[in-house]
């Protein structure tokens, strides 16, 4: 096993591949400063079977799949779309596997909106699973809970970052005709430590409870989501580029080290589909966008295509190209660059208010000037004359 210090920290993206497979439980998932968690190894315990090198998905690449069919999509039924960051797409993936009796996984709020993966076996319970949650989900023994549905023969639908996919599969060592994987386009993990100073801070400037949180809510509109967050009286709203926490998300200031050299960002994915945000589709085929969301939907295997044949009779859908995620949607393929004041951010992270914190230690995007602007302008008013 990789003993993890701290200049080897983006050699582990924390899916809990190792502590789940260690037969002797010497192996714990131990939260550093920052708020990310790491194997620690108990050496009394350890009898170096070497089942946790084996299992690690970054020191074990798996073969890629071919080049995927790429599609623009959306859900037909507007609640359930409404409901999502995007299109929609999960909600009927999920209903497909649960009507075959199985068994959905992905990453829920707790009661105190930690987020953390577990499982759902209701149509009822799929609202638990719906819309983003940018905060690093705590895996646990899920990986433990898919081998044990599995082998009661029973169908799953596990979904989650790329790198979680990959530590699944890892964990298992053999495939399962039952098992249907789902990734995401991930931007990157941010700390679970953050998100609690940030919830903190929330909860202390409006004297509330929180009651429910939406990162991607959509009332006005997908191009424009906004932070959603209803406390016991009170309401917040903000927009992704007004929200501090988003702030903070989008600018790459607390997200994992290993995301900044994601080693799962490949052209072609192990999953059977990857799910993500069609950004750029206003571009490509405005015809099927309506400012309520429309996902890119990547199929990348088989089982990926006969779920896709099954759900399409419920959705909007048209064929895209490869090209449309190179140019529009780099996340697929590229890491998050890594905020410069990063490290400052996290050593102040106990010391200051969170709105300071941010205000001062997270970059701040770069304005056009005046001059350039009118520049454009001007050549807008040519171009049109």
């Amino acid at each position: 096993m990789i003993e993890i210090k701290e200049d080897n920290k983006n050699m582990c993206c924390a899916c809990n591949a190792c502590y789940s497979i260690c037969p002797k439980r010497a192996i714990t998932m131990i939260e550093d400063d920052k708020g990310f968690k790491y194997p620690v190894i108990d050496k009394s315990k350890c009898v170096n079977c070497g089942l946790c090198e084996k299992v690690c998905p970054i020191l074990n690449n798996r073969q890629k799949n071919s080049e995927p069919e790429v599609w623009a999509m959306y859900n037909t039924n507007l609640e359930e779309r409404m409901n999502s960051s995007s299109g929609g797409i999960f909600t009927l993936i999920a209903k497909e596997i649960i009507s075959r009796n199985g068994i959905v996984f992905g990453a829920m709020f707790d009661e105190d909106f930690n987020v953390y993966h577990s499982y759902i076996e209701d149509e009822k319970d799929i609202y638990k699973l719906q819309g983003s949650k940018y905060v690093q989900s705590n895996i646990g023994d899920s990986y433990k809970d898919v081998r044990k549905f599995l082998e009661e023969d029973r169908y799953v639908l596990f979904t989650g970052t790329s790198c979680q996919i990959e530590g699944l599969y890892e964990y298992l060592m053999k495939d399962y005709k039952k098992l249907y994987t789902q990734d995401i386009v991930c931007h990157g993990v941010p700390s679970p430590k953050v998100w609690q100073a940030y919830k903190n801070y929330l909860i202390n400037k409006n004297k509330e409870k929180i009651n429910s949180y939406s990162f991607r809510n959509k009332d006005n509109g997908w191009n424009k989501y906004q932070t959603k967050v209803l406390f016991e009286k009170k309401k917040y709203e903000k927009t992704y580029n007004e929200d501090l926490y988003m702030k903070a998300f989008l600018r790459n200031t607390c997200l994992r080290d290993s995301c900044y050299n994601c080693k799962f960002k490949n052209e072609y994915r192990n999953s059977d589909i990857t799910l993500a945000d069609f950004w750029g589709v206003s571009k490509v085929m405005n015809e099927i966008n309506d400012n309520k969301g429309v996902s890119l939907v990547l199929i990348n295997s088989q089982k990926g295509k006969e779920i896709f044949n099954i759900i399409k009779k419920d959705c909007i859908y048209k064929k895209g190209s490869f090209e449309y995620i190179k140019k529009y949607n780099t996340a697929y393929i590229k890491s998050s660059i890594k905020d410069p004041k990063r490290d400052e951010f996290f050593n102040n992270l106990d010391l200051v208010n969170f709105n300071e914190l941010v205000n001062k230690y997270v970059t701040k995007t770069k304005k056009k000037s005046t001059l350039k602007r009118a520049f454009k302008k001007i050549k807008q008013i040519i171009k049109n004359n």
